[in-house]
């Protein structure tokens, strides 16, 4: 089996760093705003998206986004794939300041 190129490959410490800068550019210092929330989730998308499109690596992506207001309430969240582990990848980050959560998941399928 050929190694895969990194030019090629899905790096999960590369999308981590993309994710949550995005994330802090787009909600950082605000306090959670029931008003903003849909703005915020698509701008995070959005924003991670053209990043990893701008790579042009050969991979479909899905990216996804919650924010959720701090109060107490509980969330669980899962995912499940079936793919090829040699060349798909998922990374998951999870973001928080003092009054909200931000969850972001990004899916990369080689095409």
């Amino acid at each position: 089996m050929d190694d895969v190129g990194e030019e090629s490959q899905f790096v999960v410490d590369e999308v981590s760093t993309i994710i949550k800068e995005a994330v802090e550019s787009t909600i950082g210092g605000n306090a959670y705003a029931h008003t903003k929330v849909n703005q915020w989730t698509s701008s995070i998308v959005e924003t991670i998206l053209g990043t990893l499109t701008k790579q042009q690596k050969p991979f479909k992506y899905i990216v996804t986004c919650t924010i959720m207001q701090k109060n107490g309430a509980g969330l669980h969240t899962a995912s499940s794939c079936f793919w090829d582990n040699t060349t798909d990848g998922s990374c998951t980050v999870r973001w928080e300041n003092k009054s909200m959560y931000c969850i972001v998941s990004v899916f990369g399928l080689a095409i």
